[in-house]
């Protein structure tokens, strides 16, 4: 049986409470982090963001920065599908990174293609993203043509 075969999983939920889960679980800070990883990826994990291929060793090595800045994370999800094993997905990540004595914010554009375990775990994903600062929200909106 597939994680999404039971149609009483809304995968906009699923897909919000697993990032903003795995966040939260990485910034802790009372738990090893190789065992965060593993209770929300499988051990053979293939997460491909923008190109750049990560398995189980290089999440880690992504996460341990994450993990000593500690920002904070909201997602808000715009569409989400899902069958079998498969989540289709378009989000927004709001991230708030404390860099000095202010806070660095950012929202991160994700179109997410995902297959998970019957668990709930993250096995393969292909990821697209795009960067923006309120800045550049702003000077989108400005523009008069």
């Amino acid at each position: 049986m597939h994680l999404f075969d039971d149609t009483h999983i809304d995968p906009a939920r699923f897909i919000a409470q697993f990032q903003e889960g795995l966040h939260h679980a990485v910034v802790a800070d009372d738990e090893d982090l190789a065992t965060v990883i593993d209770r929300f990826h499988s051990p053979d994990i293939r997460l491909s963001a923008d190109g750049h291929v990560m398995d189980r060793e290089k999440l880690l090595a992504h996460c341990r920065p994450i993990r000593k800045t500690k920002p904070t994370n909201r997602v808000e999800v715009f569409e989400a599908i899902a069958e079998g094993d498969f989540l289709a997905a378009r989000f927004c990540m709001h991230v708030n990174r404390p860099r000095g004595d202010q806070m660095d914010h950012m929202a991160i554009h994700v179109n997410l293609f995902g297959r998970f375990t019957s668990d709930g775990r993250m096995r393969q994903t292909d990821m697209l993203t795009r960067m923006e600062t309120p800045s550049e929200s702003a000077s989108d909106g400005e523009s008069g043509s």
